[in-house]
C-alpha cells in the first residue's frame, strides 16, 4: 500500500522528502474494526494539496486502512523519528546486554537445599521419618 501512494503523491507532482518509516506492528489501545493490532507506517511528503486529497480519499476507501493521520509542518524533521530512534536505542540496549538474557538457564538456583515430594515433606511436618502406612483392602 505505501508504494501504490508513494506513486499517487509522485504522479499529481509531490514528492517523499525521506523513505518511508515502516513502525512495525503495534497493539492499539481499543479495537478498531475487531482488530487489536496493526502496521504502522509513517511517510514524510511535500505534495500539493490535490495530491494529499487524492491518498487521503484511497485510504478513505481501502478495507485495510484502519486510521489515517495528515499533519502539516512548516519544515521536516532531519534524521529518523522519535519512534525509530527508540527502536535503535532499544536494538543498542540489548546488543551491551549480549548473552545474558538470550538462555533461558537459569544456572545454579543454590542455598535451596534438596527438593523433596510432597510425601516427604508431609512426614517430616508430622516429625516422623517412618514410611505412610499402607492400607489394606
Amino acid at each position: 500500500m505505501t508504494t501504490t501512494y508513494k506513486g499517487v503523491i509522485e504522479g499529481l507532482g509531490g514528492k517523499l522528502v525521506s523513505d518511508p518509516e515502516y513502525w512495525g506492528v503495534k497493539s492499539l489501545s481499543f479495537r478498531i474494526k475487531k482488530n487489536r493490532k496493526a502496521h504502522f507506517t509513517m511517510l514524510k511528503l511535500d505534495a500539493p494539496p490535490a495530491a494529499l486529497a487524492e491518498v487521503e480519499r484511497q485510504q478513505r476507501l481501502s478495507e485495510d486502512v484502519l486510521r489515517y493521520l495528515t499533519i502539516r509542518v512548516d519544515e521536516h524533521e532531519e534524521g529518523p523519528s522519535a519512534m525509530m530512534r527508540k527502536a535503535d536505542r532499544d536494538r543498542e540496549r540489548d546488543e551491551r546486554r549480549g548473552d545474558r538474557f538470550d538462555s533461558f538457564d537459569r544456572g545454579d538456583r543454590g542455598g535451596r537445599g534438596d527438593r523433596f515430594d510432597r510425601g516427604e515433606r508431609r512426614r517430616d511436618r508430622e516429625g516422623g521419618d517412618e514410611a505412610p502406612a499402607q492400607e489394606q483392602a
